[in-house]
């Protein structure tokens, strides 16, 4: 696929979760960076409105490509410092909605 890729990851994050949650972003987001194709991402907290999702990241990579090529190189640094995401959302009561997205072309 050609063009600008984003990953768009919503999260519903318990007020108690929420120090360990930014953590872990911290750290993703360190490893992101550091990929080749990345362009920039940002980290949303909801302040107002219904929403059910209070957090919300968005990750800008050159094309879909450079972000599966990452995915590799992200997972083994997530095995070598034992770091399951998935098993802290399950531990801290977590839940995620996680998808890529493409402009739309108008």
């Amino acid at each position: 696929m050609n063009g600008v890729f984003y990953r768009i990851d919503k999260f519903a994050v318990p007020a108690p979760a929420r120090d360990e949650f930014l953590m872990h972003m911290v750290c993703t987001h360190a490893l992101l960076q550091a990929q080749e194709g990345f362009t920039g991402h940002s980290v949303l907290e909801q302040v107002a409105g219904p929403g059910e999702f209070n957090f919300v990241t968005i990750a800008e990579w050159e094309n879909a490509e450079a972000f599966e090529q990452a995915q590799a190189a992200i997972a083994a640094a997530r095995a070598t410092a034992n770091l399951s995401p998935q098993e802290m959302f399950e531990r801290l009561g977590i839940r995620a909605d996680i998808a890529g997205y493409k402009p739309v072309a108008a």
